[in-house]
């Protein structure tokens, strides 16, 4: 798992102290910024998250490459889908 920096050459996005539904608003506004296949990784410290995030994902054709905690914290790092 690549935990608290992401993998190399990912875009990172903090979200400490925000809470659902704005973590998973700015988490879909971040990938739609993003070319398909770029990888996106996503730090939260909302529990719900480790929900959201996943299933947000799975909703919108990204692939969670990893989701990980370290505690109060998530991390998950998407790899954007292609528009079509």
């Amino acid at each position: 798992m690549s935990g608290r920096s992401g993998p190399a050459g990912a875009t990172s996005l903090d979200l400490s102290g925000k809470v659902c539904p704005e973590v998973v608003l700015l988490v879909a506004k971040a990938a739609r910024g993003l070319p398909p296949g770029a990888l996106l990784h996503v730090v939260s410290t909302d529990p719900l998250s480790r929900i959201d995030i996943p299933l947000m994902a799975l909703k919108a054709g990204h692939e969670l490459a990893e989701g990980d905690h370290e505690g109060g914290a998530f991390f998950f790092t998407l790899r954007v889908a292609a528009r079509g």
